[in-house]
């Protein structure tokens, strides 16, 4: 049976859509704060989430944000409110979509199921793919791990803390190591646009990543500026 945490604190609404919910053959968990709702989805890893925007303690965007690299199902973000970036920064953060208040149960059961149907085909192309392989999910160099299917990178045993966007920018280095990337390639792979040489996206994300993998301070031996061609994954630096 499909698991469904529910984070909502309008106790009223939770127990309506809870029997909505499990009426339509879904298993429900409710949570009423955003502090209790990172170490349930955490720990029960559910197939989705149901998050409301606006939450006492911890609000919807930070809990997004906090279980995004360490959660692989989808998440779905509740929100009463009309403003673009609300939703815009949801879905940058990693929501998969949001549904807007007051809910129509429909429209909520149909994104649902959506969003399960993709992932379902998501999963279904990642083990009909050679990237299924040991080999190719699981990178490992020196004190570095990167697991593509948990999408979780350790150094030394300690997690890095990478968003999305940093993650898929290290998986990149870490499929074509010792090669020199250029930007833009980067900026192809990462934002499906060409690079108009005043772009400084994918410099700042090297940045953030050189600080958060130990390879910040003095000269970079890991995560190598290239002059005039891109940037070199060292191998065997880790």
């Amino acid at each position: 049976m499909t698991q469904i945490v529910l984070v909502e604190d309008d106790e009223k609404l939770s127990a309506l859509l809870v029997e909505y919910l499990s009426g339509s053959g879904f298993s429900v968990t409710p949570v009423y704060d955003g502090k209790g709702a990172v170490d349930v989805i955490l720990d029960t890893q559910p197939d989705l989430v149901i998050l409301d925007l606006m939450l006492p303690g911890l609000d919807g965007l930070q809990v997004c944000s906090m279980i995004r690299h360490k959660y692989v199902g989808q998440i779905l973000m509740l929100t009463a409110s009309n403003d673009d970036f609300d939703h815009v920064s949801a879905l940058e953060i990693g929501a998969n979509d949001f549904v807007s208040k007051p809910i129509k149960m429909r429209v909520l059961i149909a994104r649902i199921r959506n969003l399960l149907r993709r992932q379902h085909i998501d999963s279904e192309n990642l083990l009909s793919s050679e990237k299924t392989s040991k080999e190719t999910t699981l990178k490992c160099f020196g004190e570095l791990a990167i697991n593509f299917t948990r999408r979780t990178c350790t150094v030394a045993g300690q997690d890095s803390g990478l968003t999305d966007a940093e993650f898929d920018l290290l998986w990149i280095f870490a499929t074509h190591p010792d090669e020199i990337l250029s930007r833009n390639f980067l900026v192809s792979e990462t934002r499906g646009i060409e690079y108009d040489g005043l772009d400084r996206t994918v410099d700042n994300k090297i940045a953030i990543l050189r600080k958060k993998l130990g390879d910040g301070s003095g000269e970079t031996s890991k995560l190598v500026t290239v002059r005039g061609k891109g940037y070199l994954f060292v191998s065997d630096q880790w």
